[in-house]
Formats: C-alpha cells, sequence, structure tokens
C-alpha cells in the first residue's frame, strides 16, 4: 500500500521534531536519503533528519500510526535495500562522543564514525576496534559483528566489547539496555544488527593502543604465485599480534591511486602487527624479499593512520560486492582463485581480498552475543564499483569468484558483510548458527513483532507460538 502524506499529520511531526522532516521534491530530500553506495537510491515516503532519541523516538510513532516501515541510515554503509516507501531516519546529527579513559569505554552517537572516535582516543591512548574503512558509522559496524584487521585477532570482536545501548524500539520506547537490563535485546543487537530497534546511543570498549607496524606491500602480477605462497606461509602460525590480508587490485586511473598501480593486475598485501618495528620486520621479511615490491608503505605508523594499510574507497560509488567464510586457505584453493580471477582473467572485479581471522576472533566473548560463525579461517571478498543499474549484470561474476573456493567455505557468513544480493531470509540465515538464528527471531517477535524495522538483512519475526 502506497502511504499518502496528510498533511496535517505532516506539520505535526514537523513540530515534534527539530531536525528537518522532507518529502518526495523538497529541497535537501535527495541529500538527505543518499547511501554511500550510489548504486543504491532511495526513495522513501518521508525522511526525518533527527538531532536527538527523542526525534527518533517521534519518527518511530508516526510511522506506527500510519503502518510505515522505517529506515535507518547514518554514515550512509551498510544500506542495501531500498527505502521505497518507508519513513527513513537520518541519524547522522547525533554524532556525540564521551570518552572514560579511566573505564577504557566510549559512549557514541548513532551516527559516529570510526575515524573520529580513533582520532578522539588517541589523546587517551587508546583505540577502537576499528574496521579497514574508519569512514563507516561505529555503532552500525560494531552490531553487524565488527571484524577489525589491525586489532581483532588479539581482541576480537567490535561487538564483544559494547557493554550497554539506548535503544528505540517499534512502541517508540526509549530502552537502556545491557547484560542486566533487557538482557535479551541486548544479546541480539550485538550481531543482529538494526533488527530490533533505532540504536541511537552506544558504549563501547577501546583497548590501549597509539602505534604499530603496518601498511601495505604491493607486487606487480606476474608475481602473484609467489606472493600468494609467502601470504600463505605467514598467515600458516602468525602470533595474534600479526594481521594479515591479500586483495587482487584492478585499480583504473584516477586521483586517489597512486601511478604505480593505475589500469594493471596488482597483488597487495596488507599488514598489521601490533608489536615493535624491528619484530614487524623479521615477520614480514620473506614477503619482502618474494619479489620486487611495487609499493611499500609498511613502516611503524600512529593507529590514527590506519586507513592507508587497506586504501579503501572513501567517496561514496556504486559498490556491488559478495562474501563467503572459508575454514582455510590451501594451496588448492589458492590456486584456483587465481585461476579465475589472476592476472589475464578478464573479470570486472576490482579488489578480491582474503582476509585471515582466527585468534580472538574464534573465541567466544565474555558477555555473549549473537555475533557467529567463529569457525572460520579466513574471508574472502570481493567487490566492483561502477555504474548503477548493474547488479544483475555483476551477479554471475562475483558468483564465479566465490565458486571457486566453494570446496573450502563453511556455508556461513560474516553479517557485517552480507551484500544487496544476500537479501532472502535464507540468505540472512547464513549468517548466524541455527539456535542463535531462532533465537534472534524470538526476539524480534517479541520487540518487533510487526517487522517494522524490515529495510535490511531482515531477521523476521517467529511465528506465534513457535518453540
Amino acid at each position: 500500500m502506497t502511504y499518502v502524506i496528510n498533511q496535517n499529520d505532516l506539520a505535526r511531526l514537523s513540530a515534534a521534531v527539530a531536525g528537518p522532516v522532507l518529502a518526495p521534491g523538497d529541497e535537501g530530500y535527495a541529500a538527505e536519503t543518499a547511501a554511500w553506495n550510489t548504486a543504491l537510491v532511495q526513495r522513501p515516503a518521508l525522511a526525518v533528519g533527527a538531532t536527538s532519541a527523542a526525534d527518533v523516538q517521534a519518527a518511530v510513532r508516526f510511522a506506527a500510526a500510519n503502518a510505515l516501515p522505517v529506515a535507518m541510515i547514518a554514515t550512509g554503509h551498510g544500506a542495501v535495500v531500498p527505502a521505497d516507501g518507508a519513513l527513513l531516519v537520518n541519524l547522522r546529527r547525533i554524532n556525540g562522543i564521551s570518552i572514560d579513559a579511566r573505564s577504557r569505554t566510549a559512549t557514541i552517537g548513532a551516527a559516529v564514525p570510526a575515524q573520529q572516535l580513533i582520532q578522539a582516543g588517541t589523546g587517551e591512548g587508546l583505540a577502537l576496534l576499528a574496521g579497514s574503512s574508519p569512514n563507516v558509522g561505529v555503532v552500525g559496524y560494531a552490531l553487524g559483528g565488527g571484524i577489525s584487521p589491525t586489532l581483532g585477532r588479539l581482541h576480537g570482536f567490535a561487538a564483544d566489547h559494547v557493554s550497554a545501548a539506548e535503544i528505540v524500539s517499534a512502541d517508540g520506547a526509549l530502552r537502556q539496555i545491557d547484560a542486566e537490563h533487557d538482557p535479551d535485546l541486548f544479546w541480539a543487537i550485538r550481531g543482529g544488527m538494526g533488527n530490533f530497534g533505532v540504536v541511537t546511543s552506544l558504549t563501547i570498549g577501546l583497548v590501549p593502543v597509539t602505534r604499530l607496524y603496518g601498511g601495505g606491500l604491493y607486487f606487480a602480477g606476474e608475481h602473484v604465485e609467489q606472493v600468494v605462497a609467502a601470504f600463505r606461509g605467514i598467515a600458516a602460525a602468525p602470533p595474534e599480534e600479526l594481521s594479515v590480508s591479500l586483495a587482487f587490485l584492478r585499480l583504473r586511473s584516477g586521483p586517489a591511486v597512486p601511478e604505480p598501480l593505475r589500469d594493471r593486475f596488482s597483488v597487495h598485501v596488507r599488514i598489521a602487527y601490533l608489536g615493535s618495528a624491528a619484530d614487524g620486520e623479521r615477520l614480514i621479511a620473506e614477503l619482502r624479499a618474494t619479489a620486487p615490491a611495487l609499493l611499500d608503505t609498511v613502516a611503524e605508523i600512529p593507529y590514527t593512520a590506519i586507513a592507508g594499510i587497506h586504501s579503501d574507497p572513501v567517496e561514496p560509488t556504486p559498490t556491488y560486492e559478495m562474501s563467503t567464510l572459508l575454514r582455510e586457505f590451501p594451496a588448492a584453493a589458492a590456486e584456483a582463485l587465481i585461476a579465475v580471477a589472476g592476472p589475464g582473467v578478464d573479470t570486472p572485479a576490482g579488489v578480491i581480498e582474503i582476509r585471515q581471522l582466527g585468534g580472538a576472533l574464534a573465541r567466544a566473548p565474555r558477555v555473549p552475543n549473537a555475533v557467529g560463525n567463529r569457525d572460520a579461517g579466513f574471508q574472502l571478498s570481493g567487490a566492483m564499483f561502477d555504474a548503477p543499474g548493474r547488479a544483475e549484470e555483476f551477479r554471475a561474476p562475483l558468483a564465479e569468484i566465490a565458486d571457486a573456493v566453494a570446496p573450502w567455505t563453511t556455508g556461513g557468513r560474516q553479517a557485517n558483510f552480507l551484500t544487496g544480493y544476500d537479501t532472502t531470509a535464507a540468505a540472512v540465515a547464513r549468517a548466524y548458527e541455527p539456535e542463535t538464528y531462532r533465537r534472534l527471531a524470538e526476539v524480534k517477535s517479541a520487540v518487533d513483532p510487526g517487522n517494522m524495522f524490515r529495510i535490511n538483512h531482515n531477521i523476521l519475526p517467529a511465528p506465534s507460538g513457535a518453540a
């Protein structure tokens, strides 16, 4: 059913919130509804620019009264399902940070990007377990699990460090939740993403890190077999302080792309070591000696500079992605990946990454949460950066890459790495163990039985009376 805007209702909503309330055609509507992935164009019935939890409550109550689903956006990342016909709550104005150095925690607003918290924490000698893209919002990243390619193997998932949250549920109530207050809901949001309400504030633990030994080694495509073999050697039995990943790059010319990498196939090994530069140099010496590097940026760096390790895109761009988890990455899997995505292969994939997991990422957290599939040793992901409207065209090439390593996959996914191709109930369920998914569905049924929060990788409410 298409929502027909009632101007009197709209006026009441506008009076109830401090931020803008915009309908299609209004000035500012396009900017308020834009996602970071510009291949996704959103056309919500209304967009509310929330400035506080009270604004979010008013928006959710309005949606409930008008039978509208609620979608959320903060930094713009994570949107995979168009919010067409929904009420879209833009949280970007809720971006406060309060750091408690004594407890090593930060309480943050819904739209704080990782780099902002990294900068704020550095003065206290504390670091967020950030992902590879520090412009991603901390809250959405942590609610989906949060794999840090710098700190994760030593400290676990970002979700494991969340200690409290403020959330607006489908009834418009503002709930303060933690392990003692509303524990089922607190368990569910940490891994269950935005399925249970609008998180307006999060308290998350930080760890004492100021510097690390890290960066990237880039090699020409003709050395791919030797580099992959050296990567596998390093990843075979590393200390938990060391995290490595490997990427096949096909980068077009552009100001953000270093000249030696433009319009060619290259192999990028990403290094992050939480120890001395001398020890780090010894750990990667064999890799460095494998072949002449096109670029070598590995050095002791401040934690504030971790974005340079992966050098992920920072500007909004059309993006098409896939991911899968691997038990292991043996020589046969490497050969299979090179055969479908190595130099000389015609694939539109711009980045294909094998990321090492394990260590603390494989261990259960002190306070249980819904993050699943901790048994994987590696994660394969791929991304294509091209014009909007090409999702179906790129489905097969991305699937071919995943199929090549199928004999080594676990069958699971990480929730944060579910993509626009993973929106069915079956695909979402692969991010969780069966019992975890069943419990998530039960919590969903308890707090959002009408599935108001469904513009996402949706967890359906358990049927009434389900055991």
